[in-house]
């Protein structure tokens, strides 16, 4: 099955610097070659004019590394055409890293140092010697976040390990500061042991007020999770199983409240098993969800047919399935209202949506090529939602985990419960109200400033309804 994007992306944006003839209809040519090749042309900008040659800055779109070559290489062929440089658009973005530390004091003077380092600072830490739990207020403790992984589980590339997975650990810092205010620091670990990952983390934990594991394999990542909480007394959370979980949930109760159906009379069908397809089944359970039918690609998660299963999915079967089925996904597709694809490219037919109730719900989150291609579902599904940003209703965990994180160091959390991801969840689905709902808007943008606010009122007070603040809402 084709996996390749069918349109070009901003993910493989590009600058080719080109001369050719100053003559009439010759940078006309150059467009048209652009564009029969299927590249979408951008910004031109003009370098260096003179009487004979031109010099222009010509950005396009791809659709991937390979379409970007073959634009590329076309170009170099034509007849007084010279490409003198190509610049990647994404690499450039990247070069000496995308974030840094900035100080929040000037040191201009000297009482300043004498007040912000030696001798003033060690009046601080005295006090915070004497009574731990100062740092959260004199020191960045209480503003700041590890963004921590092993590099086992990076997007979609799989194990990539600890270096190649610091740009997107870097990216997450990125999120939680734009839309959080929040300090995240990337740390990648060079170790994929449970119990190194579970020590070092632990003995780094000092100066955060929460901990975010991110991209760490399943089944690994269950232990690790639920071990680092048990030891810790701040947040421990596994983005990729219960940030992807609040936003479906999310998107499922606008669903819901556009079509009329009661979430928890949907049928619903997991595509994948692992960190994230586990913490949504968990998630919709609580919710309410009584019907929900997990599939591998070995099939669907049957504890008396199956004899395959690890651990975690024998605690899946147990609780998921209620009518026993077996058998290929496809069996599972039978009468369903919903399907969530957390798994892999190109997994589910266009075909197999016919065997769905009437008009059926696709969540093809897999990224970035989804288990089916919101094109190939359009003609079946009646709403679609992926992982991507250039289409409709992107399930996007950025929606989710800044507000919960803010809410979390707001009223000092010790840990992140059910009831404040239910309650993220809630607050997320309505930001969007009823009249603005539509089968391609069930998820707000995640540059709506609102979900942040309302996700970090909703976490708070659900924090405190759970008793695991430390620390009450101001007063106003």
């Amino acid at each position: 099955m084709k996996t390749t994007h069918p349109n070009p992306s901003v993910s493989y944006s590009f600058v080719m610097r080109l001369t050719y003839p100053n003559r009439i209809a010759m940078f006309a040519k150059l467009t048209q070659t652009i564009g029969r090749l299927g590249g979408d042309l951008g910004a031109v900008d003009i370098v260096n004019p003179d009487a004979k040659r031109m010099t222009r800055d010509v950005t396009v779109r791809a659709r991937d590394h390979e379409h970007m070559e073959t634009i590329v290489q076309t170009l170099r062929k034509l007849k007084d055409v010279t490409v003198v440089n190509v610049s990647d658009q994404v690499f450039l973005l990247h070069l000496g890293g995308k974030i840094s530390i900035q100080n929040k004091v000037p040191l201009t003077t000297r009482d300043t140092l004498s007040m912000a380092y030696t001798p003033g600072v060690a009046r601080v830490c005295s006090a915070i010697a004497e009574q731990h739990a100062k740092a959260w207020q004199l020191t960045i403790k209480g503003n700041s976040v590890a963004v921590v992984s092993d590099g086992s589980a990076v997007l979609g590339l799989g194990n990539i390990g600890p270096e190649a997975a610091m740009p997107v650990m870097e990216g997450k810092a990125m999120l939680f500061k734009e839309f959080g205010g929040i300090d995240a620091y990337p740390i990648c670990l060079r170790t994929q042991e449970t119990e190194e990952i579970i020590n070092t983390v632990a003995n780094l934990s000092v100066g955060f007020g929460g901990i975010n594991l991110e991209d760490i394999s399943a089944p690994r990542c269950f232990e690790i999770e639920r071990r680092l909480q048990e030891r810790l007394d701040i947040p421990v959370f596994h983005d990729d199983q219960h940030g992807t979980a609040v936003v479906v949930l999310a998107g499922l109760l606008n669903t819901s409240r556009l079509s009329g159906r009661p979430l928890a009379g949907l049928r619903i069908v997991i595509l994948g098993a692992g960190a994230a397809g586990t913490a949504i089944a968990v998630m919709l359970q609580n919710a309410g969800v009584r019907d929900i039918i997990v599939c591998d690609r070995q099939g669907i998660i049957n504890g008396r047919t199956r004899t395959d299963l690890n651990e975690a999915k024998k605690q899946l079967a147990a609780t998921t399935n209620p009518r026993g089925l077996s058998g290929k996904v496809e069996a599972a597709l039978k009468k369903a209202d919903v399907l969530i694809g957390v798994s892999g490219p190109g997994l589910i037919a266009a075909k197999s949506l016919r065997l769905m109730a009437a008009k059926p719900i696709v969540f093809a989150l897999a990224n970035p090529v989804p288990e089916i291609m919101p094109e190939e579902a359009a003609s079946k599904a009646w709403i679609i939602a992926t992982g991507r940003s250039d289409y409709p209703n992107q399930i996007n965990n950025v929606l989710a985990f800044p507000g919960i994180f803010r809410g979390a160091l707001n009223v000092r959390a010790r840990r992140i419960t059910e009831g404040m991801k239910l309650a993220a969840a809630k607050a997320i689905a309505n930001c969007i109200s009823r009249r603005e709902l539509s089968p391609e808007y069930i998820v707000p943008s995640v540059f709506n400033r609102d979900v942040v606010r309302n996700v970090t009122a909703a976490v708070e007070l659900a924090a405190i309804k759970t008793r695991v603040a430390r620390k009450g809402l101001p007063r106003k």
